[in-house]
């Protein structure tokens, strides 16, 4: 693996070959860098200007995967040609817009929390189905990643080999950017809490399946209780934990957000200026610290 950093040449990189880890220190990633890994082929290159940073990637992960194709996921990991432009300076307004695909790593791999299966209800309700949950088997991989049909290979919870690759030995590990700019952590000792807990009420819906092509689950919703299955599972209770509706805090005088291994995973929303197409809440669920969803009739 070659590792470059244009404002930092005094980089160590140690390599575990037997492992398939590779250990970085001393490297700055808020900084210009090259990663390039043959073994797993990836290549992302990062160009930081005056008010943007560039991330140019294959998005082919820099660490071991799952099986792909595999039962729960039909497709297999391709190399894509995407190119990210981030702020270098985020600007933080204090208001949560969700949003889709929250971030992207250092290795080029986007963080895309939730999914796109729902259980739907003949009373009209409607379910967003958890990437991480028991229900249906989405063939995530021990990483909490799978493939999109697309072939690109993204994180819907804490990324491990990831998290392995870029510690340094500190118990936070700065394991990619947000959309707004602002950086992204994972916790090794968990210290930092999310404020999310399950609702105490009972779910509604009759006559509620799981569609997709070639496959049919009858699910009973009916009066049964949120086990995290479903986003709506969920509410945000301000003050409940450490981060925000979020997933953020201030750290070193610095809003950032964090991974965690608890729910949300990865951050839904976010709290600073960004660019997408979409920022208000996906149809059928509650926004971030807001009112439990009306279901869509």
């Amino acid at each position: 693996m070659i590792l470059t950093g244009c404002k930092n040449q005094n980089t160590t990189a140690l390599h575990n070959h037997d492992e398939s880890i590779h250990t970085h220190e001393q490297q700055n990633y808020f900084d210009s860098y090259i990663l390039e890994d043959e073994q797993y082929g990836t290549k992302t290159v990062v160009t930081v200007k005056s008010d943007a940073r560039v991330m140019e990637t294959n998005a082919l992960p820099n660490h071991q995967t799952g099986a792909f194709p595999n039962a729960g996921n039909p497709n297999a990991i391709q190399s894509q040609n995407l190119t990210y432009a981030l702020p270098v300076n985020p600007k933080y307004i204090g208001e949560a817009q969700w949003v889709r695909e929250p971030g992207v790593a250092l290795n080029g791999i986007k963080f895309e929390p939730q999914t796109a299966e729902v259980v739907l209800c003949e009373s009209g309700e409607n379910y967003r189905v958890e990437a991480k949950q028991d229900l249906i088997d989405m063939g995530l991989d021990f990483n909490n990643a799978h493939v999109q049909p697309t072939g690109a290979y993204h994180y819907h919870g804490t990324p491990t080999s990831m998290i392995e690759a870029f510690d340094t030995g500190e118990d936070l590990v700065h394991v990619g950017f947000a959309k707004d700019g602002f950086a992204m952590y994972y916790s090794k000792s968990g210290v930092y809490k999310p404020s999310f807990r399950l609702y105490d009420e009972n779910r509604e819906g009759e006559n509620c399946a799981y569609d997709r092509p070639g496959t049919h689950l009858d699910v009973p919703i009916q009066n049964s209780d949120p086990d995290g299955t479903f986003v709506s599972d969920w509410e945000y209770v301000e003050g409940l934990g450490d981060l925000d509706e979020c997933n953020g805090t201030i750290i070193d005088g610095t809003y950032a957000y964090l991974v965690t291994d608890t729910y949300p995973y990865i951050p839904r929303c976010l709290m600073g200026e960004f660019e997408e197409e979409r920022h208000g809440p996906p149809p059928g669920e509650r926004p971030p610290g807001g009112e439990r969803p009306q279901h869509d009739h």
